[in-house]
Formats: structure tokens, sequence, C-alpha cells
């Protein structure tokens, strides 16, 4: 794992200059001669049948290129497929139309699409389309969506359970028997809606003298996008082109394709002219992927000395009213595995229920299920350590797995790579003076203070492969990861990855590694991603999965590079292979350093290709093709600890400080690191006390605009306190594991952690997120808490 100094650097991002000048290319940006503009008019009933559609006074108004419905569309289009149907969940893949053919299942479900020469002409247009719905009875909630005589939303998925899964280890039905304490809970892990500042659009253009369709469009996986495109098009792969330039974050809402994004497709190659659309922030909140969304009935079992011997969760998961790209993975897979956490829990048992309902599909959103299971165990182990009257410090550290078990195998299955979970978590109670601030609160509680902190030890399975796992449980294809290193005459360098960053960073980090291993400035490496002409097949960026695997490959394209590098080496410098070394950019033979060839130099002779520059019968060129196919995945790991204050009179909380120490094994550059960290806490504290997607009971969503749905500004967020372990993954070529999502799993549960603890002298034990300030309040009106 030697690396040298480049790697591990502060370097400053270098996507960033044209992404705050304005200079990036983003879905929006493009602009294509004789484009036109696509509109979707969408459903106002979450459930109805369509009786009628007349578009025949739209199709007349000014500008107005084409109106199609569902059934103008009729089989020219698929499905919108499914990638992730879930081994042994016995998964109901329903069929779901890019525009709706005689029924509709959502607020925002697509109706009709409207082409015309303007944006402002289609929206014209879309109000002159006339709709007559049959209304149908409506079902929001999971829980009431498997109750009998609930509204079935599809015929082939009976009682709108579209996945049932269960998983486990151990004997826990005995570790309930035997337990000397359990604690039952019901937590609620709401919904949420990403909101990326890039909402979704796709431009799309085709070429009939080829009959090669560009699409422009806002992904997060742009080959994944192509193959999903083509079963929905039916277009061959080879003749799609997906350009991905500049993505405004995802969160994972960018990993599906969609519906409209087929239709897109579709009117280009009809029309003959370009064809663009993009979301307005109303319409991405309604037809965008949301997140979240669990019911979960928890059961934990101990022993009062602390030791937790059982686990037992059973989950009703809503999945909106399609089956999303990844849907049926996040609640069964991504979650399930890893509800034992940092600790050693012998006995596991979770069952979970997929439901179908009349709101936005659910998907994907940054964790993706490890929040979800994070929340589980962290606020169990708060609320077991306050029954047996224990730290809840003390607690976690009693039932950590030892840093000298690893790897480790836990009761749901898998193989912890490596872990230091008590030096993670003794660095962040250091750095908050821990027995003192629980002093400290104590006098400010007699002072009547509302005052508590909050731990959240956490880890994380992610770097997404390995293959032969990921597809034993029923995903599409593997989850390896590729690259192409190419080393110009000039000894300049390209790299070509699979990977996807958009917002992550890693045009910088690759070029980091990619200089450390050849030797060479970073100045000198392009960075290449996002358009599948350039790119090698690749399976994009999602799971914290870019920057361990994607710079997997690149590390082992380099090196082979490297490899080649020294054959050539040693015929220039008339030398045995085995004696010629590499170091700094130079390859030179041992013990005369002074004899040497830079990596320009050999890369010159290798595209000169004459005797006395390569070996007889080697192939002329420096680069290197790699796919990286991880053997395991990687755990990050840390604890995050949060303080709060809770206002008696409004009931507002507030952090008075938040520490975080992570792990996310060697950095390739600590301050893109802390970037991410950062951004994480913000999105987990955001749904700790804000952020909520609420439906009424007609199943409209109250929360479709940013004046509802309440995202938190800086002034809203706390100073954050960030630092690190270092516990490098045994079997990545670098040690590396992934950070991206760290901060999002960690802190939900420390600030509902912290909040209960200020509330636990008063008999509260659990609050249903988000907790805000009126929530807040009532809860202390009912106590009688007053200022």
């Amino acid at each position: 794992m030697a690396v040298s100094a480049i790697f591990g650097a502060k370097v400053n991002r270098r996507e960033d200059p044209r992404l705050i000048s304005g200079t990036g290319t983003y879905a929006s940006d493009v602009a294509l001669a004789n484009m036109a503009y696509a509109a979707f008019l969408r459903s106002p009933h979450a459930h109805a049948k369509i009786k009628r559609i007349d578009a025949e006074k739209a199709k007349k108004l000014p500008g107005v290129v084409t109106v199609l419905t569902g059934k103008d569309i009729g089989s020219k289009l698929n499905p919108v497929p499914c990638a992730w149907p879930v081994t042994g969940a016995d998964v109901k893949i329903p069929k779901y139309y890019p525009i709706a053919v005689d029924r509709v299942r959502y607020v925002g479900d697509p109706v009709a699409v409207v082409v015309a020469t303007s944006p402002y002409e289609a929206a014209d247009a879309l109000d002159a389309i006339v709709v007559e719905y049959d209304p149908l009875p409506a079902v929001i909630l999971q829980e009431e969506a498997m109750k009998k005589g609930a509204p079935l939303l599809y015929e082939e998925v009976p009682n709108n359970i579209a996945l049932h899964w269960k998983i486990g280890g151990g004997n826990v039905s005995d570790a309930f028997s035997n337990a000397e304490v359990t604690i039952k809970e019901r937590f609620v892990n709401q919904r949420l809606q990403p909101t990326a500042i890039e909402t979704r659009g796709a431009t799309a253009q085709y070429d009939p003298s080829t009959g090669m369709l560009t699409m422009w469009v806002t992904t997060q996986n742009p080959h994944v996008h192509r193959l999903l495109l083509t079963l929905m098009t039916g277009i061959p792969e080879q003749k799609l082109r997906i350009i991905s330039k500049d993505v405004g974050g995802g969160f994972g809402s960018k990993i599906p394709c969609y519906g409209p994004e087929a239709v897109v497709a579709l009117l280009a190659k009809e029309t003959g002219v370009p064809i663009k659309w993009v979301e307005d922030r109303h319409e991405n909140y309604v037809a965008t992927i949301h997140g979240r969304d669990h019911v979960q009935y928890v059961e934990l079992a101990g022993k009062k000395d602390g030791t937790i011997t059982g686990l037992r969760v059973k989950v009703y998961s809503n999945l909106g009213a399609w089956l999303s790209t990844a849907a049926p993975g996040v609640p069964t897979i991504l979650f399930g595995l890893i509800l034992p956490g940092a600790y050693k829990i012998p006995n596991v048992e979770c069952e979970v229920y997929g439901m179908v309902t009349n709101t936005t599909g659910i998907d994907a959103y940054r964790g993706a299920g490890r929040p979800e299971a994070t929340y589980i165990i962290e606020r169990l182990v708060d609320i077991f350590a306050h029954k047996i009257g224990m730290d809840p410090a003390e607690v976690r550290l009693k039932n950590f797995i030892p840093k000298d078990k690893f790897p480790y195998n836990t009761a749901t299955g898998l193989a912890y790579d490596s872990g230091n979970y008590e030096g993670a978590l003794f660095k962040a109670l250091g750095m908050v003076s821990y027995d003192n601030l629980r002093r400290e609160l104590q006098m400010l509680r007699s002072e009547g203070k509302l005052v508590g902190v909050g731990i959240s030890s956490y880890v994380e399975v992610c770097g997404l492969g390995p293959s032969s796992v990921v597809r034993s449980t029923g995903f599409a294809l593997g989850l390896w990861e590729s690259a192409i290193v190419r080393v110009h005459p000039s000894g300049k360098v390209s790299v070509f990855t699979g990977g996807h960053p958009h917002g992550q960073g890693e045009e910088t980090t690759f070029a980091q590694i990619t200089a450390s291993e050849l030797g060479v400035l970073i100045d000198d490496v392009e960075v290449i991603h996002g358009d599948t002409d350039r790119i090698p097949f690749g399976m994009g960026t999602y799971g914290s999965r870019t920057t361990p695997v994607a710079g997997g490959s690149i590390v082992i394209a380099c090196r082979r590079i490297k490899d080649k590098g020294k054959k050539i080496a040693a015929h220039l410098l008339e030398a045995r292979e085995e004696d010629v070394q590499f170091d700094s950019g130079k390859f030179f033979v041992t013990g005369v350093p002074g004899v040497s060839k830079t990596l320009a130099e050999v890369a010159w002779a290798s595209y000169g290709a004459g005797s006395n520059e390569i070996p007889s019968g080697m192939e002329p060129g420096l680069e290197s093709t790699a796919f990286y196919d991880p053997p395991s995945f990687v755990f990050p790991f840390g604890t995050h600890v949060c303080q709060v204050e809770i206002d008696k009179e409004s009931g507002q909380v507030k952090i008075k400080r938040y520490v975080a120490v992570d792990d996310c094994g060697k950095q390739v550059n600590p301050m893109i690191v802390e970037g991410q960290v950062h951004g994480g806490i913000a999105q987990g504290i955001a749904q700790a006390l804000w952020e909520e997607a609420v439906y009424d009971e007609h199943g409209n969503l109250l929360t479709g605009t940013l004046s509802e749905y309440a995202v938190p500004t800086a002034v809203e967020l706390p100073k954050y306190e960030t630092t690190s372990t270092e516990t490098p993954s045994p079997h990545h070529p670098l040690g590396l594991k992934g950070v991206g999502e760290t901060g999002t799993i960690a802190s939900t549960p420390a600030v509902v952690n912290a909040v209960c603890d200020a509330l636990s002298p008063y008999g509260v034990e659990n609050i249903d997120m988000p907790l805000r300030s009126d929530k807040i309040w009532r809860i202390l009106k009912e106590k009688g808490i007053s200022k």
C-alpha cells in the first residue's frame, strides 16, 4: 500500500472551477439546432381509470409539433424495467408503462406528452388537453395496502404485496425466551424526497443516416441507463449513445431509468428533430423517486449486564406505484444484512414486506437501506441502555466486535473486512470530554434545561460488488468496475472510467491515484467519464463504490502499464527485467539509479515500436484496460456524537455540538473525505429534524415544492467537528473504503438519541421523526414541561 505524496494530499477539486463559474454542461445546458421541447401532462388523481383523452385543441395550438397519449405509443415502448428482482423474495414486477394507458396509479403519473417549438408553447398545450377520469379508491400507507379489501393497484400483485423476504441467523426464539431484558418498539423511518440541486432532464437527437440516437441525460450510471433504455425502446445498445457530462447531484434519484426518458428517445426518432425535456421542481418532487418509508417493528433481547443477545425485525416497506430500477434490493439486501451493525449479536431475524401504493416510487436514497438499519440498532442500543441503567457508551463498548476478530462473519451472512470500533468511539468521546459532558448536562438539567447527548456507532456495507454475491441476490449484472488508462507518446495520461462522479470529486481523486501510481504530475492526468462512446462499459456511481471499485480498476490498469513499462525499459537499458525498478516516474536499474528512463521516454518508445525501442513480439502502445471485481464488500465505520438543547417555549431543537469520527480506510484526499462527511451529516440531520414527504388521504403530495418540503440551509445546521481513524481494507489494492454515505447513516440516530436523552427524565423513550418543533412542543405540553 506504499503511495507517493500526492496520494493523501488535500488537493483542491479540479472540477470545481467549471462548476462554480457556469461553464459546466448540465442537462438543461444542451442546445441543438431546431430543438423542440417535451412536456408531460400528469395525473391529478392518485388512482383512476382514464375514460377519455381529447388532445385535438392542443394539437392545433401554435408551435405544437405533436401530442401523444399512452394509447398512441401503444407497443412502441416496453414497460419500465426493474433491475433487482431479489432472489427468494417472491418479487412481483407489475407492468408499468412510460405513459399510462388506461389507469393512473399516483398523482404525477404521465398521461400525455406534448412536443412544441418552445417550452412555453408546450406548457400552454398541456392546459388544452382534456382528460376524463373515473376516480378509484387510493391506498397511501403500506400497512393499509396489504389489508383485506384494500384498493388493488395491479391484478398481478395480489394484496399489493410486491415482495416478501426473510433472513436470519442463530436461534432468535431461544434468545428471546432466555432474555433477562427485552425491548419492543415501533419505529417510522419516514419518506424523504431527494432534492438534488439539478432536477432530471433529457435531450435526444436521432440520426436517420446511421440509426444512432444520442441522449444527454441526468444519470449516475450511463451504461446502465443505456441498457435500460434499450429494454424500453428496442433501440440496440450500439445505436444508443448516452452522454452525462455534469450532473448536479443525484443521491440515488438518478440511478433509475424513468419512463419519460424513453418517451423523449421515441419522440426524437419519430419527429426527426432533437427533443428536450427538463423537470421543474414540483414535477421532480411528484415524479422522481422518493426514499426510505419504512414502518419497523423491532425487538431486542439482552442481559442486565448490557449484553445484546438477539434482534428481531419486521418491516413494512412502501415501494410506491411501480418497482423502480433497484427498488426491491434496498429494503432487503442493503437493509437486512447490515442490521447487526457494529455489534456481535449472535441471533438475528428479519422479515420484510414490500408493498405497492398510490404514491411516487421508492428507490435508493443516500445510504439506501443502511440508514434504515443503523437507525434501528442505534436507537435500540440507547433504549436498552436506559432501561438497564447503563451508559449508552458502555453498552456499545461491551457489544462491539473486537478489532482482533476481523474478518468477522455476522449472523446475517456478511464478512466484515476490518474494524476498530472501540478506537473510533474512544476518539469521539475524547473530543467531547464525555464524562465531563455528562456531569455538565446533569448540572444543566438541575437548572431546568432540556439537554442531552446522543451517540451513533455505525458500520456500513458498501463498495458494491462483488459480482458473485450481488448476482446471487438477483441483481441484473455484476458490480465490477472498468478503466482504461492510456499513456500518450508525450507521457501525458488519459483515464477513462466506468464510474460516473457527480459531485463526489473523483475527477480529482482518480487523478491523484493515477499520478501516485505512475509518478506523473496530477496536471498531466485527464479523467474522462460520462460518455458511453468514450468510456468502457461501467456500472456507475452509487453505494459508495466509485473510489474503492472504480479506483481499484484504475490502480490495476496503472500497475499493468508499469509492468509493460519495465519490459520496455529493460530493453532500452539493456538490462534484465527483474533488475529494473520503478519509482517516482522513472525506470532504473537496481543499484544504478542514475541510469534510468522516464515514463515519458518509455511511452515514446512504445509508440515508436522500433526494434531498438520495444522487445520483439511486443504490441506497440502503452495503455491498459482493467476490470476490477472486488473479492468482497468494504465496511467503513465510525462514531458520531451529538449534543442538543431543546427550547421549552417553542420545542425547537438546537444542536450545540456535533462531532464525527469516521474510518474509510486509506484516504486519497482528506479534504474531499471531509466534504463528503459534511454533506452526509447535513442530510441525516435533515431527516432527524425536518424533512418528510407528506401525502393526504387522497394521495396528494402536500410537500410538492421547496416551500413545504423543509430542506435545511447553513443557518439551521451546526458546525461539524470531523476527524478520522484509519483501518485499511485488507483486500483492496490501496486499502480504500467508501465514504459518500457515512455521514447520512450515522447522523440521524445520533440526533434522535440526543433529543430522546434530553427528554428521558420525563419518561420519553421514543419520538418518530422528524423531530420538528411543533411535535416536541406538544410532547412538552403533555408532560407539563414549561419554561
